[in-house]
């Protein structure tokens, strides 16, 4: 008979590796596909451009030709994909979701909306399969250092099948049942989104009457004014550093998304549909391939503070 394991033995022991197929290699796709490497697993990867995918081959992780070829044997699927209806094609139309074995877990990591996330669920159930809608929040630097923060909705024993993955990225919260977790990411884009035309409006608003703009943004951190948002969007609005990191485009897809689930559950959402109104006047002004923070040419333009 075997020796029952010991205190020390447990404290040692490390989680069981699992074959992981992540679908999408881009700018999240490839740091998440990398830390589920270094955290011991078995990773299979697959981007609709290929080439994109191909320096991961150099770690040992296996780059595939297809999503269905990805996915066949994985314990766990991860999509990063851009959105609810590529989400769609290559679960349903390109034959993903038929590959994947018995009782594998989807963890779809794309804000997609909440409502194709419980369609996509349903579907899934009905193939044998278990779904858990898990958007993300931090950016490239969250999924590069591992501290993401994960919404997740869904089954609790499917979110619980999920921690190994979720261990590896960042802080996971279950927040409900399916499409709970694109609501939380579309509150978070909401915040996100609102609160940059905010600090941007001030800070524009201060210059405009003589202030200098970094001193009231120094000035104001500490207070109840600051924000997340202020220290890094302000200081990029300050130094007029505008290279993507979210692109206006996206989130403009974002408010948009707010507003579609807003009017299918009946939610009155005013401030949102004004932010959406600036964001889309960014872009068809041509500011759409900024970061979000952008927002701050678009209001500027309008005072003409360029």
């Amino acid at each position: 008979m075997r020796a029952e394991t010991t205190p020390r033995e447990i404290k040692t022991m490390t989680p069981p590796s699992l074959r992981i197929a992540v679908l999408g290699i881009g700018n999240m796709g490839d740091p998440i596909a990398r830390r589920l490497h270094q955290a011991g697993h078995q990773v299979h990867a697959w981007n609709r451009t290929r080439a994109k995918a191909e320096p991961l081959a150099a770690l040992g992780i296996a780059v595939h030709a297809t999503a269905a070829e990805a996915v066949q044997g994985a314990d766990r699927v991860v999509s990063l994909l851009e959105n609810g209806t590529v989400v769609e094609q290559v679960l349903f139309e390109r034959g993903a979701a038929q590959a994947m074995r018995p009782g594998a877990l989807l963890i779809d990591m794309a804000s997609i909306q909440p409502r194709e996330a419980r369609d996509h669920a349903a579907r899934l159930d009905e193939m044998g399969l278990s779904h858990v809608d898990a958007p993300v929040s931090g950016g490239t630097v969250g999924a590069e250092n591992g501290t993401l923060a994960i919404m997740a909705g869904g089954r609790p024993e499917d979110f619980a099948r999920a921690q190994p993955v979720f261990a590896a990225l960042g802080r996971a919260t279950h927040v409900g049942p399916h499409g709970s977790g694109q609501l939380a990411k579309l509150a978070n884009q909401m915040i996100v989104g609102i609160t940059i035309g905010a600090v941007a409006e001030a800070l524009l608003f201060a210059a405009k009457g003589g202030a200098d703009m970094a001193k009231v943004r120094e000035a104001i951190q500490g207070g109840f004014a600051d924000s997340r948002i202020l220290q890094l969007h302000g200081q990029r609005m300050v130094e007029r550093d505008f290279a993507p990191k979210g692109r206006m485009a996206v989130q403009l897809k974002d408010m948009r998304n707010a507003l579609a689930t807003a009017q299918e559950i009946g939610f009155d959402a005013p401030v949102t549909a004004l932010f959406e109104a600036l964001y889309a006047d960014g872009v068809e002004h041509g500011l759409g391939e900024l970061d979000h923070s952008g927002l701050f040419v678009e209001l500027a333009s309008r005072n003409a503070m360029q």
